[in-house]
């Protein structure tokens, strides 16, 4: 089991800028804005050959118990329930403040052990430490997460904390403690404490499947529905999820990453620039996955917006699979105008299976991981030459290509060219004359013939070169 290192402390005091500086990444979002964090975050580190596991947390405010802030908070006691050591990081430059006191209260009744980081201390004296010692929890140590100082010394304190044997990994020590420490970033799931630990490294052959869509469909609802547990901040406002947060989990034998993102809206309603942010980490989420699951609000049927989100999963060629939520809070009337919608909207969605699903009651989720496999294993599908040619044989025998003024293409053999999407490269003369309909038939009897259903499927075409073309007689 990896240990747990958890970064905890009010808003804006720089849990993120440290989380990345010891997991040597990016994979938090910084910017100068309170309460940019909400998830909890997982990330591996590995200083001095030892292997750990970092959790960033969202701006902690332990007294406070409604609204969205309440969640945050809920999110981080949970945090600190599962970590082995625990960091609270102070702003030197503001100061102590109120809330300092509140969270170190709460942190000396957990028992746990507390690491007390005095952040943004560079070109400070010792001076700017001492009220700090008001808080109760030991020698401050002055650090900056933005140029890695005393970061060092502060992993040095937190390891001490851990016996040897608490899973050391071979080969590869850290740099000088003003350095960035070597890491290998993998993000941890959300199952309890000991299954972040046993999982902190995802499987390879782990299906990476996004969810993405407009804001407040349920994106993060789902998420927690397949988990079994609150792993992400599912809350009743648009906006709520910033990051792209990865849970790996465990289904039926089958591997997952799951990743909820950002619900994307129309460019011209995107003004803040965390939105901005948000946004590219999301178009991140689509390329960097093998499946996306396109999640539609049944009760407000599909708007254009749905239909770009769409567009991107589609241009990026990935696996998709389009779940239509809150479907027990329709009527039949709004499930036929949900219907003709999709038909209306997402025409280019014809490969993808659509379910009728419900994250909050978890209605429908298992069949729509049958469809995830399913799609999966379609995207990832190898083809063989011999029946990749045959089947193209049979197309052409079928229907042949028409002809270009005096000219028909002659379409002679096919290979596999690539996966995730599939790719076939089509080998022929005259093939820059193939209309656009014609490569659409061939998709729909290659995706027929190999059982292809919920991938997109590409075709290449290469034209053979006329030995004789330009030759003297």
């Amino acid at each position: 089991m990896l240990p747990v290192l958890a970064l905890v402390g009010r808003p804006n005091v720089g849990k993120s800028t440290l989380f990345n500086r010891i997991t040597r990444s990016r994979d938090a979002l910084v910017a100068d804005i309170p309460g940019l964090t909400r998830d909890r975050h997982y990330g591996r580190a590995r200083w001095h050959g030892r292997a750990l596991l970092v959790v960033d947390t969202g701006g902690f405010e332990p007294v406070v118990d409604t609204g969205i802030v309440a969640e945050m908070a809920r999110q981080t006691r949970q945090a600190i329930a599962e970590a082995d050591a625990v960091v609270l990081l102070v702003d030197a430059r503001s100061g102590l403040a109120p809330q300092d006191q509140q969270i170190a209260a709460y942190l000396r009744k957990t028992g746990k052990t507390v690491l007390l980081a005095v952040n943004k201390a560079e070109g400070l004296g010792p001076a700017a430490l001492a009220e700090f010692h008001e808080l109760g929890l030991g020698q401050p140590m002055p650090v900056s997460a933005a140029h890695g100082q005393g970061v060092g010394a502060l992993l040095d304190a937190a390891c001490a904390q851990w016996p040897d044997e608490a899973q050391p990994e071979s080969g590869g020590g850290a740099g000088e403690p003003g350095e960035e420490p070597e890491q290998a970033p993998e993000q941890a799931p959300g199952q309890g404490p000991a299954a972040e630990a046993t999982r902190a490294a995802a499987p390879s052959h782990a299906i990476r499947l996004a969810v993405i869509g407009r804001p407040n469909v349920g994106k993060s609802t789902l998420i927690n529905a397949l988990v079994g547990e609150q792993r992400v901040i599912a809350f009743d406002q648009p906006g709520t999820t910033r990051d792209a947060i990865e849970v790996p989990f465990e289904r039926e034998g089958v591997a997952y990453i799951l990743i909820d993102t950002a619900g994307l809206r129309r460019r011209g309603k995107v003004f803040e620039t965390i939105e901005k942010f948000s946004v590219i980490k999301t178009l991140q989420a689509i390329e960097s996955s093998n499946v996306v699951v396109l999640l539609l609000d049944a009760s407000e049927g599909v708007s254009e917006q749905d239909a770009h989100i769409a567009g991107f999963a589609v241009e990026a060629g990935r696996a998709l699979v389009v779940a239509a939520n809150k479907w027990d809070r329709v009527d039949d009337y709004q499930r036929q105008r949900f219907a003709a919608s999709v038909a209306e909207r997402l025409p280019f969605l014809g490969f993808a299976r659509r379910h009728e699903i419900s994250a909050l009651s978890r209605h429908g989720l298992r069949a729509l991981l049958q469809s995830v496999v399913e799609a999966h294993r379609a995207a990832f599908a190898k083809l063989p030459t011999p029946r990749l040619t045959r089947a193209l044989q049979e197309a052409v025998a079928f229907q042949q290509p028409p002809r270009a003024g005096t000219v028909r293409p002659k379409l002679r053999y096919a290979h596999q060219g690539g996966q995730n999407p599939p790719v076939i490269v089509i080998h022929g003369n005259s093939l820059d004359k193939v209309p656009a309909s014609y490569t659409r038939y061939l998709e729909s009897r290659f995706a027929r013939t190999f059982k292809l259903a919920g991938t997109p499927l590409r075709i290449e075409y290469r034209t053979s070169r006329n030995p004789y073309r330009g030759s003297e007689d």
